[in-house]
């Protein structure tokens, strides 16, 4: 029977990708790789205007503080390093490079020598760190401070393959046509933690990908196909840690709390890699969909890369484009600039129309249904919160817990009136912790005096 989460939506999927096979985008131009795409301290360009890099070359590094390095995902010159728009519209230090078109692979790289059973959990936390995976579902944290953080706390270790945001094909087209680097990267997991046995989850919705691995683990003692019931939204780490094991994770808390420990289908693609070929993050699998896109794709493609590249590709456009989403519509991020760039967190890009909103035309009103209340993962009170934050009413906001809110985007989905509940939401926690930042700082100040 499949498990699930109390709460939540069922929403429509638009899973056009389902069947494309992951294709190889052939090395654009050039890449502009961001210094910054990942929670915690920025990296610091080692390279400089005018240098050759090699594929697979670090190119940045954080020596203090949480943080990763980068990799050249092609092979070519330094162009410059500039400030660009990130994801988030955010400023931030970027690498330009030039590809010669060689693809000269650089000698930095090779595999892991020692066998997976006489390798230790600090090789294994140094192999992920040094080749710069962070979280590749979107929350983009160092996979490596998450290990380091979780040891001796943790009794399951879980692969988030729901992939439950529409349009996103990427991780179920990795399950079909690469389960084993999924699978074996769990076990490095296992090995890292000490722990006998690992869960992959996969919503119901996927069942080629269930059989398949079922398929590959036949007899297999050490990891287990878990079913989930296809919902919204059931990849979320506290619906899926509630779904498996009926653990509550307290707002504040993390996985390790409650003995769990979540990694995404392509970051533990990407740990395998590291181990077995010596090779960074240099490149990730984006969906590419949204009405305005001739043929939608699934692309294998170099961290750094164009999002007008991934558009050309894919055939062009069809209509006028109202909005270009990174990742999913439901927890994505409008751009924007149109010539952002794929970052290790980016899952999908999707282009939009007008047409796609499906809006009215009309000033958005609250009509009182309780759809957003009934639907809510988190048991909070959307209504009054998007009320609340919509006047700035931030103390009201507070006392209804609105910092709890995941900002999965059940709300603004099931709201007849189309109220931007989330959009609301998100201000009024960026304005509280903005509060509370400034508080503390004034109160430093004043111990100091």
């Amino acid at each position: 029977m499949a498990q699930t989460f109390r709460g939540g939506i069922h929403i429509d999927e638009h899973k056009n990708t389902r069947h494309c096979i992951i294709e190889k985008l052939p090395p654009p131009k050039s890449v502009a790789i961001p210094m910054s795409m990942h929670i915690g301290v920025p990296a610091e360009p080692i390279v400089k205007a005018g240098d050759r890099v090699d594929r697979g070359q670090l190119i940045a590094r954080v020596d203090k503080g949480l943080g990763i390095p980068h990799h050249a995902s092609v092979s070519g010159k330094v162009k410059e390093i500039v400030e660009k728009n990130s994801a988030t519209g955010q400023k931030v230090k970027t690498v330009v490079i030039e590809n010669d078109g060689e693809g000269r692979l650089s000698s930095e790289i090779h595999p892991w020598e020692k066998k997976l059973a006489d390798t230790t959990t600090e090789e294994i936390i140094e192999i992920v760190r040094a080749a710069g995976i962070s979280g590749m579902g979107g929350a983009t944290f160092p996979t490596y401070a998450k290990i380091q953080s979780a040891l001796g706390r943790v009794e399951h270790i879980i692969v988030n393959c729901a992939e439950c945001e529409p349009y996103i094909t990427a991780n179920h087209r990795l399950l079909l046509e690469n389960p084993d680097a999924v699978i074996n990267g769990l076990k490095i997991l296992l090995k890292a933690f000490s722990l006998r046995e690992g869960i992959i989850a996969v919503e119901d919705n996927k069942l080629d990908a269930i059989n398949k691995l079922e398929e590959r683990l036949a007899g297999s003692d050490i990891v287990k196909v878990r079913v989930l019931k296809t919902k919204y939204p059931q990849g979320d780490e506290r619906q899926l840690i509630y779904a498996l094991t009926g653990r509550e994770l307290p707002a504040g808390k993390l996985p390790a709390d409650v003995g769990c420990c979540v990694f995404n289908a392509e970051t533990c693609a990407a740990i395998f890699s590291a181990f077995v070929n010596g090779m960074p993050l240099i490149e990730r699998i984006v969906t590419v969909d949204g009405d305005c896109i001739v043929t939608p794709k699934n692309l294998l493609v170099p961290i750094g890369t164009s999002y007008l590249d991934l558009i050309e590709y894919c055939g062009g456009l069809k209509r006028d484009v109202k909005k270009i989403v990174s990742g999913g519509p439901m927890m994505g991020i409008a751009q924007w600039d149109k010539e952002g760039v794929v970052t290790k967190g980016t899952s999908a890009i999707l282009v939009l129309s007008a047409a796609a909103e499906n809006r009215f035309g009309l000033e958005p009103n609250c009509i009182h249904c309780g759809r957003c209340v009934r639907g809510c993962p988190m048991h909070l009170m959307p209504n009054y919160l998007a009320q609340f934050a919509r006047q700035e009413r931030l103390d009201e906001c507070e006392q209804f817990d609105v910092l709890s809110c995941v900002e999965c985007g059940s709300c603004s989905y099931s709201c007849p009136a189309h109220v931007p509940i989330v959009q609301y939401i998100r201000a009024a926690k960026g304005q509280i912790n903005d509060r509370k930042r400034a508080m503390a700082a004034a109160l430093n100040e004043s111990r100091k005096q």
